[in-house]
């Protein structure tokens, strides 16, 4: 046999080797995909000029592996009560306590995992005509059940830039339609329910929203969640939708009120 064909025997054989290996890594690392839907209610409340108070109620829905219908499950819910301060025009500093009925939440496995969750949060804000920029840092506790039935503690710091455009104003206002983008990085410690892995996910949201009047407003975006796992990665591709209220039962008191006062005086 020449030397020119053993070379050829070779090369052709490192090859293999390498297809094989290629083969084996993409089935070890395989990706799971998953489609959502999240919804969320904000209730904030205005105390003075520098307290707010606010009340999230949410609900997130997925596909499973064995159907790609957004509604096919409801994985979550979850009740979040916030304090926030306004420090200065470009500080705010926030804290909140929530619980979280997680379900079938495929990031952390199918099973029922309660979860109370504390953080501490801080938004500093660059504002600039035409457009708002912010970072904003948070450090969360979460207190959550793994698959053992045993209750876990896991520290997870997130660290977030947002960038918001009014579209038909330089402002933000009643009757403004704003575009949103915005990535944030999610680091935490390792635990037997959420994963070992130091760095936890990606996300990124890309969407709009409107404001009916300068107490009610709508958000539309697109969410794109990249999880690296030991089992597999995960991305998760969501349509979430989140509508605000600002000062609402205030408002509806002031309203029912002025209708009393009116009915009174035409009496």
């Amino acid at each position: 046999m020449s030397s020119k064909s053993a070379q050829n025997i070779s090369i052709k054989k490192i090859h293999s080797i390498l297809v094989i290996f290629l083969i084996a890594g993409i089935s070890y690392a395989q990706t799971k995909n998953y489609g959502q839907f999240w919804n969320e209610i904000k209730l904030n409340s205005t105390i003075n000029k520098k307290w707010s108070t606010e009340l999230d109620i949410a609900a997130s829905y997925s596909s499973t592996e064995s159907s790609s219908n957004i509604f096919n499950k409801n994985i979550q819910r979850s009740f979040r009560g916030w304090g926030h301060y306004y420090l200065s025009p470009r500080w705010k500093l926030s804290s909140f306590i929530a619980y979280f009925n997680n379900k079938d939440v495929p990031e952390i496995g199918q099973f029922e995992s309660p979860e109370w969750r504390f953080a501490l949060q801080g938004i500093y804000y660059f504002h600039k005509t035409g457009y708002t920029l912010s970072t904003r840092m948070r450090m969360e506790l979460r207190h959550m059940r793994n698959a053992d039935d045993d209750y876990e503690n896991v520290f997870r710091y997130r660290q977030q830039i947002k960038y918001i455009k009014p579209i038909n104003s330089k402002i933000l206002r009643s009757g403004i339609v704003y575009a949103i983008a915005s990535d944030e990085l999610y680091f935490k410690s390792g635990t037997k329910v959420t994963g070992e892995s130091f760095f936890d996910r990606n996300r990124l949201n890309l969407g709009g929203g409107y404001l009916f009047t300068d107490n009610i407003q709508v958000e539309l975006t697109y969410v794109n969640e990249f999880l690296p796992r030991n089992n597999g990665n995960q991305i998760t591709n969501a349509a979430s939708l989140t509508v605000t209220f600002n000062n609402l039962f205030k408002n509806l008191s002031k309203k029912l009120l002025h209708k009393n006062e009116e009915a009174a005086n035409e009496e």
